[in-house]
């Protein structure tokens, strides 16, 4: 099984990535990123499909306890997930993880990559 198959999404439900005409919908570049590093971190091997679909329900269990107010976000609740199994498997530190975020969030904008 390759990771890579979009076909293996959850296709129903909150739980299913956001498409038109069938198509997977990225409302900003770093959505697409967390994207396809999941797809390419489960194809190496570094964690399986399965394993980040699991993490992935429990991001969007995470998200409906405690952000329920909050407008819905698929795609952070993806990034959620995949930071999760990044931290688990130490490939960064969480620490490592915050410390770019924050370098990212103070570029101007337009600066994302």
């Amino acid at each position: 099984m390759r990771a890579a198959d979009p076909s293996l999404l959850p296709v129903d439900g909150l739980a299913a990535p956001p498409r038109s005409n069938g198509e997977l919908v990225f409302e900003e570049p770093w959505e697409s990123r967390a994207f396809g590093m999941a797809f390419a971190l489960a194809d190496r091997g570094v964690f399986t499909w399965d394993e980040f679909q699991q993490s992935l329900i429990a991001a969007i269990r995470d998200w409906e306890r405690d952000r329920g107010d909050e407008d819905w976000s698929y795609y952070r609740c993806w990034l959620a997930a995949l930071e999760r199994l990044v931290q688990e498997r130490q490939l960064v530190s969480s620490a490592d993880v915050a410390a770019r975020a924050v370098e990212l969030h103070r570029r101007p904008a337009g600066h994302d990559h």
